[in-house]
Parts: structure tokens; C-alpha cells; sequence
């Protein structure tokens, strides 16, 4: 008995619900939960958004073999983004507490406040807020999981760009 590999196609629907399920989680913990989310948290927001929508267009597009590896690498280079964000945070939040950096105002806050090069900083950098531990599952905290999540789609985009159809 052979074992067939799922299809490109539905692979890359299942790394958009994947995604899907991380964001509608990190709504649920933000809007249910009331753990309001650091910069880093919100940048690794967007670094799986843009897992999500590539792998969206690519079940959409159905492509072939040169757009597969094309969308494949482009998932891959979204989670790199998300888990050099992921390690930052989990980095931060090894810190001794002496060593944290301080806390900044809300993101809102900053949006409306501040010039967008000191947001984009703040996002790309991250704060003391960072460095809170606010939610954990199985001891892992929330970028812990991000990571996680990152590898994962990391090895599907890879595996998509160079599988043998």
C-alpha cells in the first residue's frame, strides 16, 4: 500500500488555515482574554499574515511547477521573518529583569503620537512589554509557540518549493 502526499494545491490550504487558526487564537487571547499584544507580538502578527495570503494566492492560483517553488520560497522567507521575530521576543523575555529594556506606551498611542520611523523601530525592536510572560500552555509562551508555528511553515514552504510532484 502506497501513501499519497497531499497535493500542492491542498497543502497551501492548509498552511492558509493553519494561519487562519494562529490569528483567529492570537484575536481570541487579545479580545476574550484581554492580553493586549506587544509590538513583537503584532509584528509576528503580520509575518503570518503574510504566510496566509501567499499561501492563499498559491491554492488560488493552482501553479505549476516554477510558481510553486516561487510560492513555496516566498512562505518560507515570511516565516524566517516571523521566527527572527519570535527569538527576538523570547530573547527579551530571558532577560534578567535589570537588563529589559523600558516599557513604551501603547502601539495606539504611539500611532497617533509619535513619527511612523520610531513605530516602525518599535515593531521591528520591540520594548519592555516584550518581555512580560503573560500567557503560557505546556510552558511555552505565546513566541514561544510563534516559533513553532514559523519552523513549521518554514518546512512546508520548503518542502513545497522542492518536492517532486
Amino acid at each position: 500500500m502506497t501513501m499519497t502526499l497531499p497535493t500542492p494545491r491542498t497543502t497551501f490550504l492548509l498552511m492558509f488555515l493553519a494561519v487562519a487558526f494562529v490569528l483567529g487564537t492570537a484575536f481570541y487571547l487579545e479580545y476574550a482574554k484581554g492580553l493586549e499584544p506587544c509590538p513583537l507580538c503584532i509584528t509576528q502578527r503580520v509575518m503570518f499574515l503574510g504566510v496566509g495570503l501567499v499561501s492563499l494566492i498559491a491554492f488560488l492560483h493552482n501553479p505549476k511547477t516554477i510558481g510553486r517553488r516561487i510560492y513555496g520560497l516566498l512562505v518560507s522567507l515570511w516565516g524566517l521573518g516571523g521566527l527572527y521575530f519570535a527569538g527576538r521576543q523570547l530573547w527579551l523575555q530571558s532577560l534578567p529583569a535589570d537588563q529589559v529594556p523600558a516599557c513604551g506606551p501603547g502601539i495606539t498611542y504611539m500611532v497617533e503620537m509619535f513619527p511612523m520611523s520610531e513605530v516602525i523601530k518599535t515593531l521591528l525592536s520591540g520594548d519592555g512589554n516584550c518581555a512580560e510572560v503573560k500567557w503560557t500552555l505546556l510552558g511555552l509562551s505565546i513566541p514561544g509557540w510563534a516559533a513553532v508555528g514559523f519552523i513549521g511553515l518554514i518546512l512546508f514552504g520548503l518542502w513545497q518549493a522542492f518536492r517532486k510532484r
